[in-house]
């Protein structure tokens, strides 16, 4: 059960839901105030909830400058990071980004205006006109991620999919009250996991171009190619036992979920 603090709701809040944003933290001392901080200054987030997850010194002290919440998870992958985050977080919407200055803040009004109709949104970082000058994102990288997406939406029949590994992502709480007793993955391939079960579980999804940034330092996996590489095959093989493992078991359809109106429109 969520322990809901008094505080929630009182700026923020998306058409009467309350925005979490988690950020996990392993190396980002640098960035990790900003990004905190355009975070809250777009008006629509109740809550910032950073995982610490056995992260460089000076970062605790970095969060504590701001009004952020934060747990300490002693697990060590992005995998136990973001599970933890999605368990303590507080709101109706949950936002994952990353807190290394590679994501836009004011992207999340994209995510949030498809929450509407979507149970999940996911963010791509494939669209050439949105990756900047300096981003971490060569030809490996983006067609890497691309590949193993369109696997993804073949696989499993999916809406439109570009990016596997884009962190920058909106659940509804309901979502993923009804998949997180099934994650397994501790490591940095949970992106995946996620994005399948999500999938399997009937969840209406969308996928959404998002900016992409330099990362602000070296990242402890992508900076290296041949982590990346490595990486990446996990994820394949992953996908692909995951799909033998779901074979003939149907899609179960989302619950019905009231449409969110605009005030004074019609019904």
């Amino acid at each position: 059960m969520v322990v809901v603090p008094a505080w929630i709701g009182g700026s923020g809040m998306w058409n009467g839901r309350t925005v979490s944003v988690i950020l996990m933290t392993y190396a980002e001392k640098d960035s990790i105030r900003e990004v905190i901080e355009g975070f809250l200054a777009t008006g629509v987030v109740d809550e910032v909830l950073v995982v610490n997850n056995n992260a460089q010194p000076g970062t605790a002290e970095e969060v504590a400058q701001t009004s952020a919440r934060q747990v300490f998870e002693s697990r060590q992958g992005y995998g136990y990071a973001t599970q933890r985050g999605l368990a303590e977080a507080a709101g109706d919407l949950l936002v994952l980004a990353e807190p290394d200055g590679t994501f836009l803040p004011r992207d999340i009004f994209k995510l949030l205006v498809y929450s509407d109709d979507c149970d999940a949104v996911f963010g791509t970082r494939t669209t050439r006109e949105l990756i900047w000058r300096g981003a971490n994102m060569g030809a490996f990288l983006k067609w890497g991620n691309w590949a193993v997406a369109k696997l993804v939406e073949a696989l499993f029949n999916t809406s439109h999919l570009s990016d596997v590994g884009c962190t920058y992502r909106l659940l509804h709480r309901s979502t993923v009250a009804r998949i997180q007793d099934k994650f397994t993955v501790g490591g940095s391939h949970f992106g995946p996991e996620l994005m399948l079960l999500t999938i399997v579980s009937g969840a209406r999804i969308v996928e959404v171009p998002v900016n992409y940034l330099p990362r602000v330092g070296v990242s402890s996996v992508t900076g290296d190619l041949r982590k990346a590489v490595v990486l990446g095959a996990q994820m394949v093989v992953f996908i692909l036992r995951f799909r033998f493992a779901t074979l003939g078991r149907a899609q179960r359809p989302a619950p019905h979920r009231a449409i969110v109106r605009a005030e004074g429109e019609a019904p």
